[in-house]
């Protein structure tokens, strides 16, 4: 082993040590169920704040969120848009009143919520949230397992699969033995490595390119419409063969289909308003008095964070340009855009430091596994089998189920990433990711919302618009992929088309609530009492 592979290692183990540490602690301090998957309700707001926005973003932020800045320049800042929207909506305009409720009904899970908010007592409406958490959820965490192994390949040199397991196993070691404590404390960790290297990696990049003028001007070259907010538009084919050395101009403009591309961007937010992996940490909150200090800390997470992504890809594409790439093609493959940020820390820092950047990445991927794996071993635990089948059964056996179930769901995700790696180890990990986060956010979000804004929503009301939100993702990914195709950007891989995937599974489920809900005249007379308690939820 060379001395640079050696320091590279030396920064993992050290990640890794830190997160096994955690769950090690964590696991001592574990009592009770509410311990296990709600922090005892004792978070205080940067715990909070740090675990929501590492949870909320994933593979996706450090490799499809820096692709995209790499593939559509300054276009990639409507992304940013959109989860400032999302969360700064959760935090400021949902989170103060879900968080009165939530305490009122005495909940731990978003189903204990839901099921007191809307007087179900015949557990359909619990069940139904379980079944969809059971679906998506090992689809996303598996999505970030394979995500795993691309870093480890990507840094390291690892084959894909050994990557994929050693990542696994970390996190499963610290997720079964210290469940929602481990996962807040493990987050805030991690969410401090990746915004620290999200904000410092652009910085090394201009310096290397001798400032931000430089990088305009070779982007600019490039092509001109990568410096706009309506991005490039189709750009011509190049002939097999081709050299790159010379710039490929696109037609960018503002045009349908580019502002068709800018909603989908911007869409992406609406999953924070009402995602059970981020509305989970408003249930452990200690006080709703830590909600405007942790609403700050979240916002400026979000503000450095996503806008280093983007920049870290349009700084990568300013300093690999065509006329770079043309001279040695491995520099960057034209369609694997995710590469970037991988390829920059390698190329520009020392190893130590590109070491603490393959942890960034992995911290990215283990702090969304951790948490929808206890939120989905809750759905089964606790909204399952406890509350419908062993009302009775005491918190030790409770929480040793937990544990057991928590483990059995990494299996599965572990199974799904590898089985996407063995289908195609080079797709990119966006699509996938993106799949699993609007199906979760289509069947919760506009169910939450409508809960915490309007007295109206009723039980059959909720059913009816999970279950159409849960349908209309696999609906409009696949059975009207064709369409989606069509309206997405020519010049961007076919992944972007399931960028438009949320919104209108979103429409449908808000649409399917308010409808059944109006007719439902018996579930509204079930709903006594609801106005007086939205009214105190709103009281500042």
């Amino acid at each position: 082993m060379n001395a640079d592979a050696m320091w590279k290692l030396v920064a993992v183990a050290l990640y890794a040590a830190v997160l096994l540490l955690i769950g090690w602690a964590a696991s001592r301090g574990m009592k009770n169920i509410r311990d296990y998957f709600a922090a005892g309700k004792n978070l205080g707001f940067i715990n909070a704040a740090f675990s929501a926005r590492a949870t909320g973003e994933s593979a996706w932020l450090l490799l499809g969120l820096t692709g995209t800045g790499f593939a559509v320049g300054a276009q990639g800042f409507w992304i940013v848009l959109g989860e400032l929207i999302g969360v700064g909506g959760a935090w400021l305009f949902m989170a103060k009143r879900f968080k009165r409720l939530a305490d009122k009904y005495d909940a731990i899970t978003m189903p204990d919520y839901l099921e007191g908010r809307l007087r179900d007592s015949g557990h359909a409406l619990r069940l139904i949230a379980a079944g969809a958490l059971f679906v998506f959820v090992p689809i996303y965490a598996g999505s970030q397992i394979f995500a795993t192994g691309g870093a480890f390949h990507d840094f390291l040199g690892w084959n894909h699969y050994v990557g994929a397991t050693v990542g696994f196993l970390v996190v499963l070691f610290y997720i079964t033995r210290g469940g929602f404590v481990a996962v807040v404390w493990s987050d805030v960790f991690q969410g401090t490595l990746m915004a620290i290297g999200l904000v410092a990696l652009p910085i090394v990049g201009l310096l290397e390119l001798g400032g931000v003028t430089n990088m305009m001007d070779a982007l600019r070259s490039a092509d001109p419409h990568l410096l706009s907010l309506h991005g490039p538009g189709p750009a011509p084919d190049v002939a097999e063969g081709a050299s790159y050395a010379e710039p490929v101009a696109s037609t960018g403009g503002w045009t349908p289909l580019t502002i068709t591309t800018i909603i989908g961007f911007v869409a992406i937010g609406i999953g924070f308003l009402g995602s059970p992996q981020v509305f989970v940490r408003f249930i452990a909150l200690r006080s709703e008095k830590e909600i405007k200090k942790g609403a700050a800390v979240a916002i400026g997470w979000t503000i450095l964070a996503d806008s280093g992504a983007v920049l870290v890809g349009m700084v990568g594409r300013a300093i690999y340009e065509w006329s770079t790439i043309a001279a040695d093609p491995g520099l960057i493959v034209a369609g694997d855009k995710e590469r970037i940020l991988p390829f920059m820390a390698e190329d520009l820092l020392p190893s130590f430091f590109t070491g603490a950047f393959i942890a960034m990445v992995l911290s990215a991927i283990m702090s969304t596994i951790d948490s929808l794996l206890v939120v989905a071993s809750s759905a089964g635990v606790r909204d399952y089998w406890q509350k419908t089948r062993h009302p009775d059964m005491p918190d030790e056996r409770l929480v040793k189920l937990s544990e057991l179930v928590t483990m059995g769901l990494a299996f599965v995700a572990f199974a799904i990433g590898t089985g996407l790696l063995i289908k195609n180890k080079d797709k990119q990990v966006f699509w996938i990711i993106i799949f699993g986060w609007s199906g979760i956010a289509a069947t919760f979000c506009p169910t939450v919302i409508l809960s915490l804004y309007w007295s109206k929503l009723t039980a059959a009301g909720a059913k009816a618009a999970m279950f159409a939100g849960f349908l209309s993702v696999p609906f409009f990914a696949f059975a009207a992929k064709p369409i989606l195709a069509g309206i997405g950007h020519d010049g961007l891989s076919d992944h972007l088309a399931a960028l438009d995937v949320l919104f209108p599974a979103f429409v449908v489920s808000f649409v399917v609530a308010i409808g059944v809900s109006l007719a439902d005249r018996r579930g509204r007379e079930r709903l006594a009492g609801i106005e007086d308690e939205l009214a105190e939820a709103r009281r500042r």
